[in-house]
């Protein structure tokens, strides 16, 4: 019987990777005629194979993994096929309506959409509650600092708590970033703590925007944050979302600003923190409304794919209720509203209590297919932060000198 072959270019991601090989394992035991060709790459590799080597244009993938970032780029570049003629043709079952609206709303171009969800995660405060709610470490931190432990609700409570339980000789540290400089973690970060200090990426044109006193705010706050031994896990520089979630996911950290889904591994069987954590608003500035941010990954059919019927049958195959549920159990987090509500998944995983609440409050970044030269300019900013002494204010001046020179608008 002849083959079809589908190449699907896959985030680099151990959770990502087995929770596919279970998708295409369930898809092939009823589809024997079609085989698969995953190929996990890190976000640098993946970025450049679906769209500097226009992968997804010429045929070299039939399926990409995308991250919002990348979808107006995407779409602009006409790298996806749109998949409504498809979607018409064979509907997916409880489409929108069966996934939070910040789901759906940022895959739409106009009435075409590109990709369908895959993982969801908005940001989130992840935190220890074992340490949290210890009486003893309540008591010690009130005497200390003069006021009660719980979730910092401002940055500079944030502090005072990371200083607090830095206790190098047990192994254990206040807080951790994911400041690995990969365009993304850093631009993630970056927006989070500028936000919750009521500055904007960008001004009422359109124009991205850097030198201003709410970011010169932020990154100082980050660096200064992320260099200081008395508050932050050693190498921080070293350390992308996922190795930070690995090491948070060991117990050698009390705190951090990170995905939900890192929250929901802790929640795993034989986790070390299976129960002992909770998740809470990201902190902000005095007298700021808390900021989240919600990126997640969907998948899109290449326009060059010479399979564009058989990758979608695929792809409506994952959107089915019990596949976006199943996979929960390899670290993945579901995008339907059915999973989310799953009394059984949220008694196993307590963190999924909360994910609407925390995906619906969640913001976006600029949808722009300029998007990704920003985090180009912001990430050699990071850079730049961490490995010198130069001020924030010199360095965001550069910085928006090349934003000009670039022309680099978001409209």
């Amino acid at each position: 019987m002849p083959q079809t072959r589908l190449r699907i270019a896959v985030r680099e991601f151990s959770d990502f990777e087995n929770a596919l090989a279970e998708e295409i394992a369930l898809y092939r035991a009823q589809h024997a005629e079609v085989e698969f060709d995953p190929v996990p790459l890190d976000l640098h590799k993946l970025y450049a194979e679906l769209f500097e080597k226009e992968g997804l244009r010429n045929g070299t993938w039939d399926i990409g993994y995308i991250t919002t970032d990348w979808l107006a780029e995407a779409a602009g570049q006409g790298a996806l096929e749109d998949l409504t003629p498809y979607m018409q043709q064979k509907p997916v079952p409880d489409w929108p309506q069966g996934w939070a609206r910040s789901i759906v709303e940022p895959l739409y171009f106009g009435d075409s959409l590109y990709s369908i969800p895959w993982h969801d995660g908005p940001e989130c405060l992840i935190y220890r509650r074992d340490l949290f709610e210890a009486p003893k470490e309540q008591q010690a931190f009130r005497n200390q600092y003069g006021y009660d432990l719980n979730p910092p609700t401002t940055w500079k409570q944030f502090s005072d708590m990371a200083r607090f339980f830095t206790r190098p000789a047990e192994g254990l540290y206040g807080t951790l970033f994911a400041a690995f400089p990969d365009g993304h973690n850093t631009l993630y970060d970056f927006a989070l703590q500028l936000w919750s200090r009521g500055g904007e990426f960008e001004d009422e044109n359109g124009n991205a925007l850097l030198n201003t006193p709410e970011a010169v705010a932020a990154l100082d706050f980050y660096r200064n944050t992320i260099r200081d031994a008395s508050m932050c896990y050693p190498e921080a520089e070293k350390y992308d979302s996922t190795r930070s979630g690995d090491v948070f996911l060991s117990g050698k950290v009390a705190m951090m600003v990170n995905w939900f889904g890192f929250a929901a591994r802790c929640d795993r069987p034989g986790s070390a923190l299976n129960g002992r954590v909770g998740i809470a608003p990201i902190p902000a500035a005095e007298g700021r409304p808390a900021a989240s941010l919600s990126v997640f990954w969907t998948m899109g059919i290449g326009t060059g794919s010479k399979h564009k019927q058989a990758a979608y049958d695929f792809l409506h195959f994952l959107t089915q209720p019990e596949l976006d549920l199943g996979i929960v159990k390899h670290g993945t987090v579901g995008v339907r509203l059915s999973t989310w509500r799953n009394p059984e998944l949220q008694k196993r995983a307590p963190a999924y209590r909360r994910i609407e609440e925390v995906s619906l409050g969640a913001r976006r970044l600029p949808r722009s297919r300029n998007l990704p030269a920003f985090a180009e300019v912001l990430n050699d900013v990071a850079t730049e932060a961490l490995s010198s002494q130069v001020p924030s204010a010199e360095i965001l001046k550069k910085a928006q000198q090349r934003i000009q020179e670039k022309g680099i608008n978001f409209r």
